[in-house]
C-alpha cells in the first residue's frame, strides 16, 4: 500500500501495547471484583467466636449465665450456637446446627480457650465454641 492512499493505519507495536493495556484492565478488574463478592466458603466462625468471647467475659472470665448475652455476635441471616465446656460442665445458648452432609448448608465452627466461672471465687480453663450456618 502507497502511503497516499488514505487509509487510516496503526504501528503494529502500538495495537499490541493497546491491546496488552485493556487485556491487564481486564484482569485488574475481574480479581478486584472476585475479592469483594460474597463467597460460600468464607470462614464466618473465627470473627463470630472472637466477637462473642468479647460480649459474655467479665475481667477476662465468662459466666456461663451470660452465654445468651453473646448470641448478638452472630452474623446477619445466619444462626449461631454457643456452647461453653469448662471439665465436665457444658453450657449452650442458641440453636442446634443441624446435622447434615450436605456441604453448602454444613456449618462453620470455631472455638477459642476462655477462663470460667464455675461457681462464686472458682475459674476454671474451658473452651468457648461457635457453630455459624445459614
Amino acid at each position: 500500500m502507497s502511503p497516499s492512499s488514505g487509509r487510516a493505519q496503526v504501528e503494529p507495536l502500538a495495537a499490541l501495547v493497546a491491546v496488552f493495556a485493556v487485556g491487564l484492565a481486564v484482569s485488574a478488574y475481574a480479581g478486584v471484583l472476585d475479592s469483594a463478592l460474597p463467597t460460600p466458603d468464607r470462614n464466618l466462625a473465627d470473627p463470630t467466636v472472637e466477637r462473642a468471647e468479647r460480649a459474655v467475659t467479665d475481667a477476662g472470665v465468662v459466666a456461663p449465665d451470660e452465654l445468651a448475652g453473646g448470641l448478638d455476635a452472630g452474623p446477619d441471616g445466619y444462626r449461631l450456637n454457643l456452647t461453653l465446656v469448662a471439665g465436665d460442665r457444658t453450657w449452650h445458648a442458641g440453636p442446634r446446627a443441624p446435622p447434615t452432609v450436605d456441604s453448602a448448608a454444613a456449618s462453620d465452627a470455631a472455638e477459642v480457650t476462655v477462663s470460667v466461672r464455675v461457681a462464686p471465687g472458682r475459674v476454671r480453663p474451658g473452651r468457648l465454641r461457635a457453630e455459624v450456618w445459614p
